[in-house]
């Protein structure tokens, strides 16, 4: 009767006669949106021995702490809430960083959290095509934040247009400029940015020139739909790099931004003013050719209002005579004569043909 009670005090110590289980190792790699993650020192990518070259970002973090003149670099492709929220425990970023670093569709332009300057990109890239169609994409937009603090840079990429790995590979080749810390990060970013835009433009200029001529051949093979198709892509490509140009003015005026990398960033404020300058023009030369082609359109209508006018008034002709000797009369002239058919076809013809005549000669025809 007595069993049950000391039940409980036997399986505990049953428990402390168990062996104890290991504790399962804690995950060493990094999460699935993380694209690289390394530690810069004196213009050269550093790791510990043993370490591969893709560090673990807790990892990277305590190092460059560790290490004096170093950042870290991790690069992010569409991470998740999740993620977001431990890296910004690791960097001490502020909630509201990480959350607004979080989905894409943001704005371009600059802000300062803390220590921490936000800024945010829009990518763009043009879709090779063999013809322009009223469904045609001409350019893919994506977002890209930059995260610049002390000791660190954070790129977080969202969509498939602009990956960074090229960025990353032409920056170590340059020593001179990625001693400068994390701001170098940033300025390779913005700089291969405004290439893209250039190239973007270049192709988008072509298609312009295209579609001009065929506006104004004589074929006239290009429809309304086809041009607002591309004034559509023009509006995403505007709304990527005109906003821009702010953001760009206000990174000079940085309180941490290093002294040797403005004139790199006065350099890609220029060139982003030239691209600036050619997407307003495009949308100008669209505007251009849409009034032509409406113009053209006009036009076209006017000259098949002419043209059903002029038919309509030479089937007149023989609607009237036709009509006349119709009529219910007992006696109309040329009734009784065996000439009158032939008579009334005969003027009919001349008729017709003398008023087709004219109206050729004056165009409606």
């Amino acid at each position: 009767m007595r069993e049950p009670r000391f039940r409980p005090f036997r399986q505990f110590l049953d428990a402390l006669r168990r062996p104890r289980r290991a504790a399962p190792a804690p995950r060493l790699g990094n999460p699935d949106a993380v694209v690289d993650c390394a530690v810069y020192a004196a213009g050269q990518r550093r790791a510990e021995p043993g370490q591969p070259r893709q560090m673990p970002f807790p990892e990277a973090a305590r190092l460059a702490r560790r290490r004096r003149n170093a950042f870290v670099w991790l690069g992010l492709h569409e991470p998740d809430r999740a993620t977001m929220s431990l890296i910004a425990e690791v960097f001490g970023l502020h909630e509201l960083v990480a959350e607004q670093a979080t989905g894409g569709g943001h704005r371009p332009g600059l802000e300062t959290v803390g220590e921490v300057t936000r800024l945010v990109l829009r990518a763009a890239r043009y879709v090779e095509h063999d013809r322009l169609t009223d469904t045609s994409e001409v350019v893919e937009t994506g977002d890209i934040t930059v995260l610049v603090g002390r000791w660190f840079v954070i790129t977080v990429r969202y969509g498939p247009v602009g990956p960074l790995a090229a960025v990353r590979e032409e920056l170590e080749r340059r020593p001179d400029v990625l001693r400068h810390g994390p701001w170098a990060v940033a300025y390779a970013v913005g700089s291969r940015l405004v290439d893209s835009y250039l190239e973007v433009a270049a192709h988008v200029e072509r298609d312009l020139e295209i579609l001009e001529e065929e506006i104004f051949s004589t074929g006239r093979s290009a429809g309304i739909a086809h041009i607002y198709q591309l004034k559509r892509e023009m509006v995403e490509f505007k709304r990527a790099v005109l906003p821009l140009a702010d953001p760009f003015t206000q990174v000079l005026t940085v309180r941490d931004l290093p002294a040797g990398l403005r004139p790199y960033l006065v350099d890609v404020r220029g060139r982003l003013g030239r691209a600036v300058d050619r997407v307003a023009g495009f949308d100008d030369l669209l505007n251009s050719i849409l009034q032509a082609r409406l113009a053209q359109i006009s036009i076209d209508q006017n000259d098949d209002m002419r043209k059903i006018a002029a038919w309509a008034a030479i089937a007149a002709v023989p609607t009237v005579i036709a009509g006349i000797y119709g009529m219910n009369f007992t006696v109309i002239p040329g009734l009784d004569s065996p000439y009158g058919f032939p008579g009334a076809m005969a003027t009919m013809a001349l008729l017709c043909g003398g008023l087709y005549w004219r109206l050729k000669k004056t165009g409606w025809l």
